[in-house]
């Protein structure tokens, strides 16, 4: 049987974007052939480009879940490995491919080693888009073997290996999409006067949107806006009749998200009236916040301390996004940071964890798993 390091090197050559991950599948099916091939006692349900696994318990009070995220980024990849991205524009810079190794890991040692309660291992598609988790968690498939009790982990660059950082409460923040679509009057460059420029409305709108979270959010609070796309105009002498702005909204709470959101609105209402232009604006809800179980969390960190598995400490909130906070609010559990020490962050082109990292997240979570269905 191929190692877990193995395993990781097959899947980063394999990148695929949100539920057109077909190859990625077809690699843990074949793999779960495998554990059945040697007497493992595995159910396997498809969704979509996703898999769920269920191992049965020898003497089932709950269910136990587990999940690994198997995307891709739109990336090329620049790390010059010789297991590097076969798929070009598309790398795995955000570590799905080590959540997944670390996942069959996992459910390869209690196919060998049954444990009482039943564990089911969900392998999600499209975390980083449109999104996975949300859409599974009302399937009919995974409401056949709802868990009880659901955790996670995403590796952290910044963090050495044998280290794990987690926080109770909110971890990840929640989003918004945001777009705006501006229309004026086109003219000759040298003519202002007789056009309406939406360059300069949506400069303007820029700098009134980047006010919001500096004088409309408590300091003690926490928001981000943030612009990422501005596309207008069409060459040096033609004014733009047209701007198109999307960009992200990240809150922890629902309060602020509504506080926020009801200021962008008066903001654009107050733009189209001062260019007399047409204004659109869409406000898409993206991921919830990740909640983690408080109780649970606490009792996570405590053990491994107690179990000597791993350096522990609190991590901070961060601003970024995660759908898994969609099962965290309908069922008890937790996602934590292992850490993988690379000096590339996520999302980056050269991102290459340490592999090592992938047999201490095994060891930790087959002993936490086992420990969780003993009580």
């Amino acid at each position: 049987m191929q190692s877990f390091v193995e395993l990781r090197q097959r899947l980063h050559r394999i990148p695929e974007p949100g539920f057109q991950e077909w190859k990625t599948q077809a690699l843990i099916l074949d793999y779960l052939q495998t554990l059945s091939a040697s007497g493992g006692r595995v159910e396997v349900q498809t969704w979509r480009t996703g898999v769920l696994v269920k191992v049965k318990g020898t003497n089932p009070a709950k269910v136990i879940g587990y999940r690994a995220d198997i995307d891709g980024l739109p990336i090329e990849e620049e790390t010059g490995l010789s297991y590097r991205s076969t798929h070009p524009g598309f790398m795995h810079a955000c570590g799905h491919d080590m959540h997944t190794a670390i996942a069959l890991g996992i459910l390869t040692h209690f196919v060998k080693h049954p444990m009482a309660d039943d564990l089911l291992v969900i392998f999600q598609p499209a975390e980083e888009g449109p999104g996975g988790a949300k859409p599974m968690l009302a399937s009919e498939e995974f409401a056949k073997w709802r868990p009880d009790l659901i955790f996670a982990l995403h590796i952290a660059p910044e963090y050495p290996v044998g280290t794990i950082a987690v926080r109770p409460g909110a971890m990840f923040a929640q989003s918004s999409v945001l777009r705006i679509e501006l229309q004026g009057l086109g003219g000759h460059g040298a003519m202002p006067h007789q056009a309406n420029d939406m360059i300069m409305a949506s400069a303007h709108l820029i700098m009134q949107l980047h006010s919001v979270v500096a004088r409309n959010v408590d300091p003690q609070d926490a928001a981000v806006i943030s612009i990422g796309k501005l596309e207008s105009g069409v060459r040096s002498n033609i004014i733009a009749d047209k701007a198109s702005l999307t960009g992200t909204i990240r809150t922890f709470s629902d309060a602020t998200m509504e506080k926020v959101t009801g200021r962008i609105r008066s903001i654009v209402q107050g733009v189209e009236t001062s260019f007399d232009c047409q204004a659109q604006l869409e406000l898409r809800p993206g991921y919830c916040s990740v909640h983690n179980d408080e109780a649970l969390t606490e009792e996570f960190m405590e053990w491994v301390k107690s179990e000597g598995l791993a350096s522990v400490s609190e991590s901070g909130r961060t601003m970024g996004g995660e759908d898994f906070g969609f099962f965290l609010r309908e069922i008890p559990g937790f996602l934590f940071w292992l850490g993988v020490d690379t000096p590339y962050g996520l999302h980056h082109a050269k991102l290459n964890p340490n592999e090592s990292a992938i047999e201490h997240a095994i060891t930790v979570m087959t002993k936490y798993i086992e420990w969780k269905s003993g009580q």
